[in-house]
């Protein structure tokens, strides 16, 4: 489920010590609401902004690489940037490149689309994937934000956090009821945790989303922090639950062959 910012107000400060940083952040917040884009005098008016300025800002952002104006409607839109800037890193190493390998070895020995996705403020990001061949498949977009609680990657990271941290987490977020299967209770999560920290892997049971199975094993650096999640996922009459064991054995083997390449 992606998380939607479109009823938040986006306010530029006028007596800010440094008004041209808010008002870039601004133009980037705005376009990240309005994800089909903005012409300049559409930025100008919700953010009530001289076009002049505007315009002067949308064409630095768009001379470094954080803004696309499509030729057609000469629109502006967020490209992904500030998301490749953001993405995770090991010893220096990128978590996603060390991940590709074993992305695409997964999703052919598990015929399944097949994702590595790390935490940010309680929640998981998709940061690349391997779609499935299959005609009928799951797949999402880069950049996706999901639950923790409801999906297989979201537990499997959350298994391993230290215990002042998943503290943190029960404090910081509330659990909701998404579909029938969802653990939206603190003990029903609880003791989901404790089952994947001792097989290794997690299972997501149609949690999240109706008629989709997740299986993830976490991706842990070398004191054991759990720094991101590898995830199988495809439709639940494909991906049954006699075959959660097989797939999580091998969602465990690619987390720990990038692990290893993290840590080589």
């Amino acid at each position: 489920m992606a998380v939607s910012t479109k009823n938040l107000p986006i306010q530029v400060a006028d007596d800010s010590a440094a008004p041209g940083t808010e008002r870039t952040l601004a133009i980037l917040e705005v376009l990240g609401r309005h994800r089909a884009g903005l012409s300049l005098t559409e930025i100008a008016r919700e953010l009530a902004l001289p076009v002049n300025t505007v315009f002067r800002i949308a064409g630095t952002l768009h001379a470094r690489g954080y803004l696309q104006r499509r030729e057609d409607d000469k629109r502006f839109v967020l490209t992904n940037k500030l998301f490749d800037l953001s993405r995770p890193q090991v010893r220096e190493k990128s978590l996603v490149v060390c991940a590709l390998e074993s992305l695409k070895w997964l999703r052919d020995e598990a015929g399944e689309t097949t994702q590595i996705l790390a935490c940010a403020n309680h929640k998981m990001t998709v940061l690349e994937q391997c779609v499935s061949s299959q005609a009928i498949k799951v797949s999402s977009t880069v950049g996706l934000q999901v639950p923790m609680y409801s999906c297989a990657p979201g537990k499997a990271v959350l298994a391993h956090l230290p215990g002042d941290e998943l503290e943190k987490f029960y404090s910081a977020v509330t659990l909701k009821q998404f579909t029938p299967s969802t653990l939206a209770t603190r003990s029903a999560l609880a003791a989901d945790l404790a089952k994947t920290l001792k097989r290794g892997f997690a299972t997501d049971i149609a949690e999240g989303l109706e008629g989709i199975h997740c299986v993830a094993a976490a991706i842990l650096d070398e004191y054991r922090y759990p720094v991101a999640a590898i995830t199988v996922m495809a439709p639940s009459f494909r991906l049954k639950k006699d075959q959660f064991e097989k797939v999580g054995r091998m969602c465990v083997e690619a987390a720990e062959a990038i692990t290893q390449r993290l840590l080589a």
